[in-house]
């Protein structure tokens, strides 16, 4: 029988990308600011970037083997059901250590063996429920298989391919509360930044994006010509020749302070992952997103709203070329009443509210499962 008094014991699942471990991080904030005597323990695996962005945030961090689950039939789907069977007993230990009430899972390598282990795993008769958050328009294989077995199932969008309640994508307070005229002062001078100059913010995810990164390095000299500041993130695995202009065009491999990039930028040339579309258009900031020209389509469905409303240009990556940055870019950013208007359309289309939909949805399943384990 469970101690009813101890604190509550929440596992959060969404390791590998920024795009999985971003709204995990975004719920445990959402947790603890709810009731701070909760326990948060945050599932993941040796080669993501949790390892460096779980302890940055302050909660434990506990490793699991990865689950990769292949698209399509090739080599690893003989090997998957032995690296799930191991998988999925490394997390039933953690959750037995950690003594867990709930598990939310947000997708990706660690979401399946968290989903299987909480089905698995039973205190005085009862599983420990499940609630899963599903970011993308079209919904990973991990989460089709945890929604049946979930108790909870939340999505970003409708018509995700999951019967859930939709509460948009969790986001950070650091971002949802940003105030990009109040800091871009700061923002500016943190970077090395021209003070007045229009500026480009320019990034591809966590990993960076070589054709984003190709493009608009080989645009540099028009965007200088047109007084265009850049800000530019162009990825740890990947290199960028340096460019020397004024104003400032700063490369950096990786920028920790998302927060003071979003407030020091006008506009964003990016990806449309969903975490990326939700940062961006809950700080209200104008972006030309590129969908990735791979995968099952689901960058483009991402950003397809935001971009109906007036927040945003789509462009396809093999349109992304140096001329298409010189020409399109520069009027652009130096058209205030345009960027104001996509601004404005931008923010009015970005959810708040979603990382407290999902951390209450787990908090009400955590008690309810806690008072049936102590039976």
């Amino acid at each position: 029988m469970s101690d009813p008094t101890r604190p509550l014991s929440i596992v959060v699942a969404g390791g590998g990308t920024a795009g999985h471990i971003e709204p995990a991080m975004a719920v445990a904030d959402a947790l603890v600011e709810i009731d701070p005597t909760i326990k948060v323990t945050a599932l993941g695996t040796a080669r993501g970037l949790e390892t460096t962005l779980v302890p940055e945030r302050g909660y434990r961090l506990e490793l699991i083997p990865p689950v990769p689950l292949p698209r399509k039939p090739n080599a690893d789907l003989a090997k998957l059901p032995l690296r799930l069977r191991k998988s999925v007993a490394e997390t039933r230990r953690v959750l037995d250590e950690v003594d867990a009430d709930v598990v939310i899972g947000f997708g990706g390598y660690v979401a399946l063996p968290a989903y299987l282990a909480a089905r698995l795993r039973r205190r005085s008769g009862a599983r420990i429920p499940v609630v899963i958050h599903e970011a993308n328009a079209r919904a990973g294989v991990a989460n089709k298989v945890g929604a049946r077995l979930a108790q909870r199932v939340l999505a970003a969008v409708p018509d995700s391919g999951l019967d859930a309640e939709v509460v948009g994508i969790p986001v950070r307070a650091a971002i949802s509360d940003l105030d990009r005229g109040a800091l871009r002062s700061q923002a500016r001078e943190f970077f090395g930044l021209d003070p007045d100059a229009p500026t480009l913010l320019v990034f591809g995810g966590s990993q960076g994006a070589g054709s984003l990164n190709t493009a608009v390095r080989g645009a540099a000299q028009a965007l200088c010509d047109s007084g265009i500041g850049v800000l530019h993130a162009y990825g740890k695995k990947n290199s960028l020749e340096p460019f020397d202009a004024t104003p400032a065009y700063v490369g950096l491999p990786y920028i920790s302070r998302m927060d003071l990039a979003y407030a020091a930028a006008d506009l964003a040339v990016c990806r449309s992952g969903a975490m990326t579309v939700a940062e961006v258009s809950a700080t209200g900031l104008p972006a030309v997103y590129v969908p990735l020209p791979h995968g099952n389509g689901e960058q483009r469905l991402n950003a397809a709203a935001l971009v109906a409303a007036g927040g945003g240009l789509l462009v396809d990556d093999a349109d992304l070329t140096p001329d298409y940055v010189a020409q399109a870019i520069p009027p652009l950013l130096t058209d205030p009443q345009r960027l104001a208007a996509m601004a404005a359309a931008a923010a009015g289309s970005g959810a708040r509210g979603a990382a407290q939909a999902v951390a209450a949805a787990g908090i009400e399943l955590a008690r309810a499962h806690r008072t049936a384990a102590s039976r």
